[in-house]
């Protein structure tokens, strides 16, 4: 998606460890407009599906998956990081490790939002190392519900979690994915 690509070009901001700053428009302050067209790219590209659920985790892909789903028409889901005193009854908890913040989280949905008849799209800001998804495809597993597929802002395609997702049969969608990074320079597939 070019407009993605244009913002990252000229907002983004490459750190050390293959860290990728895109907070002025994605995960910090959040472009809404932005976030409209991504949700537009991914119902395009996911048109027929027949999704009926968003999936994501807290807390940046929130944002990015209530615009997407007005797209769909569907309701999002969000994984919780931690126990609530509003999260009561049965949960499906997996392990979601974090490039980003370089941590495991304990992820859980409550088993009322999570059905064997859901047929949902993942979403996500990032794709690196996969941990976030994978964490999220064991919640849908333990609820029997179908991932059709996997809606992702940016891939780091340099890293391995694209390519294993996919070789697990997931379809990623992911609309800017980055070749090559390093500090002044981005590279896109």
């Amino acid at each position: 998606m070019r407009e993605l690509e244009e913002r990252i070009r000229r907002e983004g901001i490459v750190e050390d460890g293959d860290v990728l700053k895109v907070d002025a428009f994605l995960n910090h302050q959040m472009d809404v407009a932005l976030f409209e067209a991504m949700g537009r790219e991914w119902a395009r590209l996911f048109a027929g599906e027949e999704i009926n659920k968003l999936l994501t985790i807290e807390a940046s892909g929130i944002g990015i998956a209530c615009l997407a789903a007005r797209q769909f028409g569907v309701p999002v889901v969000f994984a919780k990081k931690s126990r609530t005193r509003n999260i009561s009854g049965d949960v499906y908890q997996a392990e979601a490790p974090s490039f980003t913040h370089g941590t495991v989280n304990t992820v859980m949905v409550s088993k009322r939002f999570l059905l064997p008849t859901d047929r949902l799209l993942l979403i996500d800001d990032f794709l690196a190392n996969g941990g976030a998804l994978e964490g999220l495809i064991a919640l849908a597993d333990q609820a029997g519900a179908t991932v059709v597929g996997a809606g992702v802002a940016i891939e780091k395609a340099f890293q391995p979690g694209g390519d294993r997702l996919r070789a697990r049969g997931v379809r990623v969608e992911a609309l800017a994915r980055i070749k090559a990074m390093s500090p002044g320079h981005i590279e896109f597939c």
